[in-house]
């Protein structure tokens, strides 16, 4: 008899291994005669498959999850790899931060918003932009016309910037902002409006979304070509990595991929696939993956299929933990963590039966909390029709409030981690986000996937299975192509926004254009041309601009005389 065979430790192992084997050959006879028995009676006419079209399993067992230990897959929460959370103590030592995405009119209007929901709870400002401020022109620039406050707030300048956060101090609250083309210009107006106050750059604390990959494959609010519009991104990765050192310098964003249509595990992968080209942009600028990474952050949809939508979430932490510390060799923890804002899904509100969508918000906020979400947006009822009303917003950040102090579910950290059914799940989205990694890098990457439409072609394709599968009502939308009623729908008040805003405007453009130095901002723009011409850091020019109150198209003119602007080239 060998010594092994007699060491006490290695014989225990053994029958350990010996009994495990018999334990999972037990539960898989007695899960097929379970499903003998009982899967195949009498079932609804309905598809039992994901929002993505994914198949599911009648019951999941351990047999689901049996390839990984505990340990290697899930860890605790704080620890490696960060599938159940990036926090030891969850939201027992803090709450997500509610942030109500919110923009409309002028900044003056947007500015008694954002006092209204501070007002009444809300922890976080989150600016919503029009669509002009969106793709870099001015209120009064003649594409403008008709859309100023529309679907958001109109920011031109500096002076606009002062005016949406008076009276809110920018050293106590954190600002994010979605904009993307022009980002760097949006935030140096916003640093610029600190100075005014006082507040140093060292103190902001926020997020500017500065995604410009995801506004090629998804968006489309875009200003340069791919390679500048990187450049300045990595410009600001820099700049902020020793001027601002608290404040996120992107949130990589898979919310935008997935409203236009992509699957749950298309929005993983394409997403983090933008993140790994961000990461190797500023690595090749020669930064420091742990000084700049730990200030990426991530933005996710939340949509209607729950236990997916929670699984999503877990991949996502530990794919991105994993490649951080495997491929790109970052050593410290705060580099392996994502952090992430949440917003439940724009694209699941319904203009029938409006009133259902507090419903679905409500479902869609307790998966991102499950899901271990930093931040927090709650659609409203009404933003299938208009922008909110203020009863509208309130119900919809009340929403979180009795979620975060009612539910429990603040409690427990990753209280659904050890479901086998959330566990296979994440196991399984995370094997197919690394399927569409192998495909990404055999196309040539991001950047050549983006230039030949093979991303805008896979978001295309999964839009158009989802729509057909309702109009063949394979797929139940309640209220819309089921439970529908003959009677009219009850009206409810919507907010609308008049001409009022974009004459008032025009005309804070036209005084700031004769109030200001003229000559100082002429010289600044030339500047500004100048440093993007030498292939410089852009961003103190870029800032020095709006100091001056450059207004938003000026600076965005003065770059687009060095850059180009883009023209999507037809894909289908």
């Amino acid at each position: 008899m060998s010594v092994l065979e007699t060491d006490p430790v290695v014989r225990h192992l053994a029958e350990r291994l010996a009994q495990r084997e018999r334990d999972q050959g037990e539960l898989r006879r007695r899960v097929a005669e379970w499903r003998e028995k009982h899967a195949r009676g009498e079932l609804r006419d309905v598809d039992f498959s994901g929002a993505s079209g994914r198949p599911v399993e009648p019951v999941y067992t351990a047999l689901d999850v049996a390839d990984q230990g505990p340990v290697e897959a899930l860890g605790l929460p704080g620890e490696y790899p960060y599938t159940r959370g990036i926090h030891a103590t969850g939201y027992r030592g803090r709450l997500w931060t509610m942030r109500q995405f919110s923009g409309f009119g002028t900044a003056r209007e947007t500015n008694a918003r954002y006092k209204f929901l501070l007002d009444r709870g809300q922890t976080g400002l989150s600016v919503a932009f029009d669509f002009p401020t969106l793709m870099g022109y001015d209120s009064d620039h003649p594409r403008a016309l008709g859309e100023v406050g529309r679907c958001g707030v109109a920011i031109s300048s500096l002076a606009d910037m002062e005016t949406l956060f008076d009276g809110i101090p920018l050293d106590r609250v954190s600002t994010s902002m979605t904009i993307n083309g022009p980002a760097a210009m949006l935030f140096c107006f916003y640093v610029a409006a600190a100075e005014r106050q006082g507040v140093k750059s060292e103190l902001l604390r926020g997020t500017v979304q500065n995604d410009i990959l995801k506004e090629y494959m998804a968006q489309h609010a875009w200003i340069y070509g791919v390679e500048p519009a990187l450049k300045i991104t990595v410009d600001l990765f820099e700049w902020a990595a020793q001027h601002a050192p608290q404040w996120n310098t992107i949130s990589i964003s898979g919310y935008h991929i997935r409203e236009a249509g992509a699957t749950a595990a298309q929005e993983l992968a394409f997403t983090l696939a933008n993140g790994f080209t961000y990461l190797e942009r500023g690595m090749a600028r020669g930064l420091d993956v742990d000084r700049f990474a730990p200030r990426l952050s991530f933005f996710w949809d939340i949509h209607n299929d729950f236990f997916e939508e929670v699984a999503k979430l877990r991949a996502a932490r530990r794919i991105w933990a994993r490649h951080l510390r495997e491929r790109y060799g970052a050593v410290s923890p705060r580099s392996w963590a994502m952090r992430f804002h949440a917003q439940t899904a724009g694209v699941t509100l319904t203009a029938q039966q409006p009133m259902n969508n507090v419903v679905r918000v409500a479902y869609q906020a307790m998966a991102a909390v499950l899901g271990g979400a930093q931040s927090l947006h709650t659609n409203s009822m009404d933003e299938t029709l208009a922008l909110p009303t203020e009863s509208a917003v309130e119900l919809a950040l009340r929403t979180q409030q009795i979620l975060a102090y009612e539910t429990g579910v603040a409690n427990v950290g990753d209280p659904l981690g050890g479901s086998y059914y959330v566990e296979a799940l994440t196991d399984q989205l995370e094997a197919e986000a690394e399927g569409l990694f192998a495909e990404i890098e055999k196309i040539g990457g991001v950047v050549r996937g983006i230039e030949m439409g093979w991303f805008q072609r896979q978001i295309a394709m999964s839009a158009a299975r989802y729509q057909r599968e309702a109009e063949e009502r394979r797929r139940i939308v309640v209220g819309v192509n089921e439970f529908t009623v003959d009677e009219p729908a009850v009206p409810i008040p919507l907010l609308k926004i008049g001409e009022e805003a974009e004459r008032e405007q025009v005309e804070r453009m036209g005084k700031l254009r004769s109030a200001r130095a003229t000559d100082l901002v002429r010289r600044r723009l030339d500047a500004l041309a100048e440093t993007a011409r030498g292939d410089r850091n852009v961003i103190p020019a870029m800032l020095d601009c709006a100091r001056a109150y450059a207004t938003l198209y000026e600076i965005r003119e003065a770059l687009g005389g060095v850059y180009g602007a883009y023209r999507e080239p037809v894909f289908f």
